[in-house]
């Protein structure tokens, strides 16, 4: 294992307890992509954590959404509350890297790393609670059901900030493609707002070998996908950055059989507000109307998911410091792009001030991939990053 450097503003105790605990939790990560469980039903994985938590000394706290975990230490006399969450659920995802501890659940995977972000969060708890020096509250908050955007809702409808008020909340994702153990931020808007659309397109059925006596919702399925790439090139301003696309497409079983409807899938990206609800607007009427337009119907759902994920200007810029302070210049991935991609992690942005941050994975395949792996090398930059934000916030040097 090629392990990074630790950052050089830890420590040398600090230094040589991380790289020493680095191998336990690549080990502890691999279990859990062994065991990947789904949204909600995340209870071998939440077990683990609170038993690991609880040993370090934690006050644990489990149930919240179902199968969430909050680990709180308290240190010293300050009053400054600092809340880190990791993932912890996997997707519906059949493995295909053969891998020796790839998963065992028939469907199921880790294919967006959050083993790994559950991995690097317990390092980090592990290292702080034998800590010296803190002053103040550090609340670990481990996530369930990320992947459909249920888990952040839930775990704010069960009380969360009312039970673990915070001052600030900080979370990270692994990036592919990007430089391994360096980080990348950005400033206010980081990622996507993401709705889905479902359609129904209803047509006539009959022989294919007479179209005639019928009304094709396969050639309304077609048109309706073509005139849906117009309203990003046509309706949406250039300056702006939005995404429909149509990733399901189901309808009939024979070549000779015209059926009598087509079920279509979206999803829907963008990052300003007005732009979300024009996506909105525009993919529905159109659908509708294409459809019309050639003698069939469409029933159109809209379901919005997450909001674009909004980064505080003093958040990001503390974390920013703290990696330049901790690991120089060269840890910084200058000119990182805001991601299409969603996190539901923007729910809690929306209450409260925060940041959320990216590491390079280095080259690999792209998250959702059933061939994607999850670099363990990153979990002692990653860790150390929150070890060294935790000291920073909670003994108060937040300028």
């Amino acid at each position: 294992m090629n392990i990074p450097v630790i950052p050089t503003a830890l420590s040398g105790a600090e230094h040589e307890s991380i790289a020493r605990a680095v191998p336990e939790f690549v080990a502890l990560r691999q279990d859990l992509h062994r065991h990947p469980e789904l949204a909600f039903h995340e209870t071998r994985t939440s077990a683990l954590i609170a038993e690991r938590l609880a040993e370090w000394g934690y006050e644990v706290t489990t149930g919240l959404a179902e199968t969430g975990v909050v680990g709180t230490l308290r240190r010293g006399s300050g009053r400054r509350r600092l809340g880190i969450r990791a993932d912890i659920d996997a997707l519906p995802v059949t493995e295909a890297t053969g891998l020796p501890y790839a998963s065992t659940t028939p469907g199921v995977m880790h294919a967006c790393g959050h083993d790994g972000h559950t991995a690097i969060l317990l390092a980090a708890a592990r290292h702080l609670a034998e800590a010296k020096g803190l002053d103040g509250t550090l609340h670990l908050i481990f996530q369930p059901a990320e992947e459909i955007g249920g888990g952040a809702r839930r775990m704010l409808s069960d009380g969360l900030l009312d039970r673990f008020p915070l001052d600030a909340i900080f979370g990270l994702h692994n990036w592919p493609g990007e430089p391994a153990g360096r980080f990348g931020f950005v400033e206010g808007t980081a990622m996507a707002a993401v709705d889905h659309v479902s359609a129904t397109i209803r047509g006539q059925g009959g022989h294919g070998a007479a179209p005639h006596q019928t009304v094709d919702p396969v050639v309304a399925a077609a048109q309706v996908i073509t005139a849906l790439q117009t309203v990003v090139s046509r309706n949406v301003n250039p300056l702006e950055a939005a995404v429909v696309s149509v990733g399901s497409i189901h309808g009939g079983h024979a070549s000779n059989v015209i059926p009598g409807t087509v079920d279509l899938k979206l999803t829907l990206r963008s990052y300003a507000p007005d732009v979300r609800d024009l996506l909105e607007a525009r993919v529905v009427s159109l659908i509708r109307s294409v459809a019309e337009g050639l003698g069939a119907s469409a029933e159109v759902v809209h379901r919005r998911g997450f909001p674009s994920l909004v980064n505080h200007a003093a958040e990001i810029a503390l974390i920013r410091g703290v990696a330049k302070t901790s690991f120089g210049p060269n840890a910084i991935i200058e000119g990182f792009q805001p991601r299409t991609a969603s996190e539901d992690f923007a729910f809690f942005l929306q209450r409260l001030p925060g940041a959320f941050v990216f590491v390079g994975a280095g080259p690999g395949a792209p998250l959702h991939s059933p061939h994607y792996r999850f670099n363990d090398d990153i979990i002692a930059p990653a860790a150390a990053l929150w070890v060294a934000l935790a000291r920073r916030f909670l003994n108060g040097d937040v300028t």
